[in-house]
């Protein structure tokens, strides 16, 4: 592999799945042949102390820029290409197409060989604007590979760049650990400490926005209950939609069937997976298109934990299940189907059990990190 330069708003210690994605990416890479070049997470001295001790931790150089948000402006790219010439790099792997992969001419220009460039969901909505479909053919010309997450931002994305840009697309989605997110996570544990030991459990890991489907769980469970009438909705996660999410589950009579946990620590993550018998996130695409889930990795990291999934048809998330063998994908924002094709599966072990096993397969065959790196080698 070249020696590469990793350019990303995108990298931790900022929360989020893209972050993780490109943070699990770049352990796997030399760490002798990386470099990245990151903004600044936050500027308070809380933000500043935590960013400073995760760069230390790292294997690989980390070079923030004073900004919490780069932009292909002069300044930016200015550093980024006095960056590649002073550790001798000569590939650069944009975190996140847009916009950041506007400085790709630039870079080539400074003498980067290859420069590869991910896209995630909101490239997908970016190709349904005027303005940024001509972005994003500008980005595609560029680069000599843009990256897509599953079929769905694929056909999208190609809509708006050329046809010789789209030919050279290639997919690379994030991974899952499977030593990391397995059947025997430590769910039993997690399940006493809430009181859930003896209920069946119905889990969503996922930031509490409208997008993801949360919601519609609640609104699924009284057709649930009258199914599994012990059954318990555990909603995993934190965020703005937390509030009236709880006044949700109130007014539709099933708080006391909703458990929220808020947000947990990273570490605990695969344990509130393995608490659940069904992981369901119905999420749906919003917005006209433009709030739109990109892949869905809870679902794969679920089943890597052996339980089976119920997914929404929003964006790329079908790309993350294989319907009628590792789960189902259902209409977002319908709670009936949700609910139909929870209280199924939470009323037949065997299904589960058939469902969950092939996913953990699904997973090892496909999802792993380490055949996903290998890809990121090849285009580096």
């Amino acid at each position: 592999m070249h020696k590469t330069l990793i350019v990303t708003n995108d990298f931790p210690p900022r929360p989020g799945g893209i972050q993780a994605f490109l943070h699990n990416m770049a352990l796997r890479l030399d760490p002798d042949r990386v470099v990245v070049y990151a903004s600044t997470w936050k500027h308070s001295a809380e933000g500043r102390e935590a960013t400073a001790a995760f760069d230390a931790e790292q294997p690989f150089q980390v070079v923030r820029d004073r900004t919490t948000m780069l932009l292909p402006t002069p300044r930016v790219t200015r550093r980024a290409v006095g960056l590649l010439r002073e550790h001798g790099c000569e590939s650069v792997w944009f975190g996140a197409a847009a916009p950041l992969g506007l400085m790709g001419p630039a870079l080539r220009r400074a003498g980067a060989r290859r420069i590869v460039a991910t896209t995630h969901g909101h490239e997908a909505g970016w190709a349904q604007l005027p303005a940024a479909r001509q972005l994003l053919r500008r980005i595609g010309e560029g680069t000599d590979t843009l990256t897509y997450l599953g079929e769905y931002t694929r056909s999208r994305i190609a809509s708006a760049v050329t046809d010789r840009a789209a030919a050279r697309m290639v997919q690379l989605p994030p991974g899952v650990d499977e030593k990391t997110f397995h059947p025997a996570s430590g769910g039993d544990e997690i399940r006493a400490r809430l009181g859930l030991s003896d209920r069946p459990v119905v889990v969503c890991v996922s930031r509490l926005v409208p997008r993801k489907g949360q919601d519609t769980l609640i609104e699924a469970m009284p057709r649930i209950l009258a199914a599994v009438p012990d059954a318990v909705l555990l909603i995993v996660g934190g965020g703005p939609y937390e509030e009236d999410l709880r006044k949700l589950a109130v007014s539709t009579g099933v708080a006391r069937s909703v458990v929220f946990t808020g947000a947990v620590p990273w570490s605990e993550l695969p344990a509130h997976y393995g608490a659940g018998d069904v992981f369901a996130m119905p999420c749906r695409t919003r917005r006209g298109g433009l709030d739109v889930e990109g892949l869905g990795i809870v679902y794969l990291e679920a089943s890597a934990t052996g339980l089976p999934v119920v997914a929404g048809d929003s964006g790329g998330a079908p790309d993350a299940v294989l319907d009628g063998e590792t789960g189902w994908v259902v209409r977002g924002g319908v709670p009936e189907e949700a609910a139909d094709r929870i209280a199924a599966l939470l009323q037949d072990a065997d299904l589960r059990a058939r469902m969950g096993e092939r996913g953990r397969a699904w997973v090892e065959e496909k999802w792993r990190w380490d055949l996903l790196a290998d890809r990121l080698r090849e285009l580096l």
